[in-house]
């Protein structure tokens, strides 16, 4: 028998435009289309940004609503994840502006990090009032870990009743000056949580070039894969990335490799302690 492994499909991100893949869903309607396509190849979780029309990124919480609408609809029972990224806004009232509208989920990051060309800054104000309001309007962080105090930290905020137990935590592995794509310190991780809080989820997420061997890292220690253009737009060295759902479907196929099958959207809201949002 073989145990589900959830697929998150990243679809946008804050990064990737047009011009750098065709297949970059800009617009609602591109959005609620490919998540259509990467749901039916086997995701079961879609985590989600908004863009301007320009493509810039936005917090516009009626472009989430829309978004949100749009999943309901046509990928039913799918777990949606909004992104309080620092990208496409400022302060908690703009960063997490969307959680009203009560998602299944949204990223919480846990600790400031540099990225390649600025500083994503998450004050320890600033984390706490995302998280006071994902519990107020019942919606489960996704813990973005992009290096391992964000982890510590993670655990001490739910010992304090501030983060609801047990957590999702995702390991974010290959973003330029945050934490390096290494194997040891992806098994130290999972080890930790294993250790700390048996009881918790998580997911790997490679960026780049690391983005299948750590699907793969994934696979093996039991764990749940993300995948999508949002942190690749490659497929390899050689092409572009089709869709979002062919990288889904690479995920879904490699899965039998460990013995595991891609979870349901029913499986993962069982996995993550989600009931089915009908509004």
């Amino acid at each position: 028998m073989t145990t589900p492994c959830i697929i998150t499909v990243a679809i946008t991100g804050s990064l990737p435009r047009k011009e750098n893949n065709p297949a970059v869903p800009i617009s609602v309607a591109e959005q609620v289309e490919s998540t259509q396509a990467a749901f039916e190849a086997g995701a079961a979780l879609a985590h989600v940004h908004v863009r301007n029309d320009d493509q810039s990124p936005s917090s516009d919480p009626a472009r989430f609503a829309a978004l949100q609408a749009g999943l309901r609809k046509f990928c039913p029972g799918m777990i949606v994840q909004f992104s309080t990224g620092g990208r496409s806004g400022k302060g908690a009232a703009e960063r997490g502006g969307m959680l009203p509208h009560r998602p299944d989920m949204a990223s919480l990051s846990t600790g400031t990090v540099n990225f390649p060309l600025s500083i994503y800054e998450n004050s320890p104000e600033l984390i706490r009032a995302l998280a006071a309001s994902m519990l107020e309007h019942d919606v489960k962080p996704e813990i973005e870990v992009f290096d391992l105090s964000m982890l510590y930290q993670a655990l001490a905020m739910a010992e304090d009743g501030l983060l609801k137990s047990p957590l999702h935590v995702q390991f974010v592995m290959g973003v330029k000056n945050a934490m390096p794509a290494e194997r040891r310190a992806f098994d130290f991780m999972v080890d930790e949580v294993s250790r700390l809080m048996p009881a918790a989820t998580w997911t790997g997420a490679g960026i780049g070039k690391h983005q299948l061997e750590v699907n793969h890292w994934s696979l093996a220690r039991g764990g749940h894969c993300r995948t999508g253009l949002e942190d690749n737009i490659r497929w390899d060295a050689t092409r572009l990335a089709a869709s979002n759902a062919e990288l889904v479907a690479r995920v879904a196929e490699l899965c039998a490799d460990y013995g595991r099958h891609a979870a349901s959207p029913a499986e993962a809201r069982q996995l993550l302690g989600l009931e089915q949002r009908l509004q």
